[in-house]
């Protein structure tokens, strides 16, 4: 069994609620933990907030897409932007690093991805975009 599902939203700061819903509602019919979907909705909205915050700065007309892949073994996530890209993705991963130093900000959450999931795969190319790919088994 495989289901696919695949969104584009708006980089606006309201979204973010709406995709938690929307993975959330997608999930329920698996039979998962609270656990599990607290744990898929927290690593979506962390790469959701990255492409908002960083790739496009807070302009709320470009566009974000989401890749949903469920299987009977796991939940696969892809956040894909067009944004400003990541010059050091090792650097980008450590805790407390922000692109937003002059903001109050707690990184780009990738140690928390990487906490949730059992995979994480950051590719970025600058004025290119990013592809963050969160992979989390059942």
């Amino acid at each position: 069994m495989k289901n696919e599902i695949k969104l584009s939203i708006l980089s606006d700061k309201k979204n973010i609620s709406i995709i938690r819903n929307i993975i959330g509602c997608i999930l329920i019919d698996y039979n998962p933990t609270v656990s599990f979907i607290n744990e898929i909705k927290t690593v979506l909205s962390e790469a959701v907030t990255n492409c908002i915050v960083h790739a496009y700065e807070s302009m709320p007309d470009k566009w974000i897409d989401i890749n949903i892949g469920i299987s009977i073994e796991k939940v696969s996530l892809e956040v894909i932007d067009k944004g400003i890209g990541i010059e050091n993705v090792d650097l980008a991963k450590e805790a407390l690093y922000s692109t937003k130093k002059d903001e109050e900000r707690s990184g780009l959450g990738f140690t928390i991805m990487e906490l949730f999931c059992d995979k994480l795969v950051v590719e970025s190319k600058v004025n290119e975009g990013t592809r963050v790919y969160l992979e989390k088994k059942w």
